[in-house]
């Protein structure tokens, strides 16, 4: 199973991935291909987005841009986050699945090793959620480890969506006002992101690590903290 789906994804980030990249790096190209195609490009850019979840060398904040530029931030939000949660899905059971040797393959040991609380803790789902809310973590990456924890599928899909939703409105917004050449908002909203990305930066190792202390208290105190 698990080199029938490396396989699968490898043919897939080879075969499509840089074309998505291209063609989301240039938005306009996107709308003018979503005005020939009509509502089969919807369901393409969903696929695209599920896509990014599990193909992690596609970037995700210029697809979602790209989606709010050629359908709209209502409909950008919309068909990103029944992609995302697709891929989500699909990522979520696959390692439930194959289990740890799948998650070893598309996450490094340092990571694995800096959310290792998360597995097997009664208390994965508050954790999830508060990594979920800090711009500039590895989202897909901690999708893939999820699949670890004892969190209930159902569950974890609230969590992502919840959590996911305002950074896909916000990039669809600016996506959408590039397309109306409302420049105001779209620098605003670039700016509250740079602030953000740049805040979460700067306490994503220090939540990590309170995290890690409160998790282990007690008699769960890893050896040598």
């Amino acid at each position: 199973m698990l080199v029938a789906f490396l396989g699968l994804v490898t043919y897939v980030s080879f075969k499509f991935g840089p074309a998505i990249t291209r063609l989301m790096s240039h938005p306009e190209r996107f709308k003018e291909f979503v005005d020939k195609n009509g509502s089969a490009s919807a369901l393409l850019y969903i696929l695209i987005q599920a896509a990014h979840v599990i193909i992690v060398v596609i970037p995700g904040e210029i697809v979602q841009i790209a989606g709010g530029y050629a359908f709209g931030t209502f409909l950008g939000t919309l068909y990103s986050l029944i992609g995302i949660t697709m891929g989500t899905l699909i990522v979520f059971f696959a390692t439930r699945l194959v289990g740890y040797s799948l998650v070893r393959t598309f996450v490094s040991p340092e990571k694995l090793k800096k959310f290792d609380f998360l597995i097997n803790s009664s208390k994965s789902e508050i954790a999830l959620f508060i990594l979920f809310l800090i711009p500039g973590l590895p989202k897909d990456t901690l999708v893939y480890i999820s699949g670890l924890t004892p969190v209930k599928s159902w569950r974890f899909l609230s969590i992502c969506t919840i959590a996911r939703f305002p950074g896909l409105w916000g990039s669809a917004y600016i996506g959408a006002n590039l397309q109306e050449k409302d420049y105001v908002p779209v620098w605003i909203m670039s700016g509250l992101a740079l602030v953000l990305f740049v805040v979460g930066i700067l306490v994503k190792d220090k939540v990590i690590s309170r995290l890690h202390r409160h998790w282990y208290s007690g008699k769960d105190t890893p050896p040598g903290n």
